[in-house]
């Protein structure tokens, strides 16, 4: 968990790496037309598994400034272009995100692609809320509200007249993204995984058709959102744009839920958990909860969530399978990856397990309450 953007607490890692004060803060001065930027100090908020976040303090205020990860990305991964742009254009929308200043390039003197954006105070949630926040079931449940609505509000927001009707080819959106992530997969593995496999060729076999398009974020979870930090169930900005586009929306219903704990989880789910289930507390609402509230804001059919849910899984392993990659070859800054390569089996487990139940459900048939165990290969 991370409270009002605190610095990172990571001994090991050299927080102004990536974001030099005495190259930064120069070009502050000049991107915001404001000398008191040239001397600033940088602060690493969290790295590695995303982009780089840094706060960045001088005499003119506070900024946030994001980049990409050090050391070798896969393609297509961690575009502050598309960050930047699908945040400025959502400014005055229903959908809550920070305001953007500037957006840097691969020329300027920092060496890569960035941008810098307000820094909104709030609560990052991950593994827990924060001691003494949220502690009745009301108010976990207005978070619980909260979230579902944003998600439904960025759905709806019409692409075209925020200037983002060309931010993506939404026409067979999911087919496309089974497909990338195979091929991230096969960039990725360093041995052969018979289930991984088993569970893409399923989903290939079973892919719902697309109902409507809309602004996905991609990544749409608890901690990729802000609190505010008194008022329980606002969300005062959504982060982590990297993956937007336009495509299916229930993709990013799928990838919320596959993040969302209940208290009564069957071990496979419980297995796959990357975070402290924070939602499986008490007024948090059940994983149907948040089907039906999101489908009431919406008006979009959800029979099919089944589907998007394994597929969020897969996603899941596939991206750990690349931070385990990329950590064992120093790659990565940051801590949190000694899991990475651990979590990919019950990843995959966990896709099975939904998989299997949308297909029950197709059949008419009542979804199982466990899963068998699909052997997986050696990683070695």
């Amino acid at each position: 968990m991370t409270a009002d953007n605190a610095p990172q607490k990571d001994p090991g890692v050299p927080v102004g790496e990536g974001a030099k004060p005495a190259i930064l803060g120069p070009l502050l001065a000049e991107a915001m037309s404001d000398d008191r930027w040239a001397e600033c100090s940088v602060a690493l908020i969290s790295g590695g598994k995303s982009n780089l976040t840094y706060r960045v303090r001088s005499d003119a205020g506070e900024l946030i400034l994001r980049r990409p990860p050090l050391g070798h990305i896969l393609p297509t991964a961690h575009d502050m272009g598309r960050e930047y742009r699908v945040l400025t254009a959502l400014r005055d929308t229903p959908v809550p995100v920070p305001r953007t200043f500037h957006l840097g390039t691969a020329d300027s003197a920092l060496g890569t692609p960035f941008y810098v954006m307000e820094r909104v105070v709030g609560h990052i949630c991950r593994d827990a809320l924060p001691l003494g926040y949220a502690v009745t079931a009301e108010d976990r449940a207005a978070i619980g509200a909260g979230l579902i609505d944003v998600l439904a509000a960025l759905h709806t927001v019409d692409s075209e007249r925020v200037g983002l009707g060309d931010f993506g080819r939404p026409h067979g959106f999911m087919e496309r993204q089974l497909r990338r992530w195979s091929e991230q997969w096969q960039r990725s593995k360093t041995g052969d995984l018979p289930a991984l496999d088993a569970l893409r060729d399923g989903l290939g076999e079973a892919v719902p058709g697309q109902q409507t398009a809309a602004i996905v974020h991609g990544d749409y979870r608890l901690d990729n959102t802000l609190l505010h930090p008194s008022r329980r169930g606002e969300i005062v900005a959504v982060l982590d744009w990297e993956l937007s586009t336009l495509g299916d929306p229930l993709a990013d219903l799928g990838a919320l839920l596959a993040y969302w704990s209940e208290a009564d989880d069957d071990e496979v789910l419980v297995r796959a958990r990357m975070f402290g289930p924070v939602t499986a507390e008490s007024g948090f609402p059940s994983r149907a909860e948040v089907v039906e509230r999101y489908a009431r804001a919406t008006g979009f059919d959800v029979s099919a969530i089944g589907w998007y849910q394994a597929f969020a899984f897969f996603k899941l392993a596939v991206i750990c399978q690349g931070i385990a990659l990329r950590a064992t070859g120093g790659a990565m800054l940051g801590s949190g990856f000694d899991d990475a390569q651990g979590l990919v089996e019950p990843l995959v487990q966990a896709g099975h397990y939904h998989l299997g139940r949308a297909g029950d459900r197709r059949s008419g048939r009542t979804p199982a309450t466990a899963t068998t165990r699909v052997g997986l290969g050696s990683t070695s």
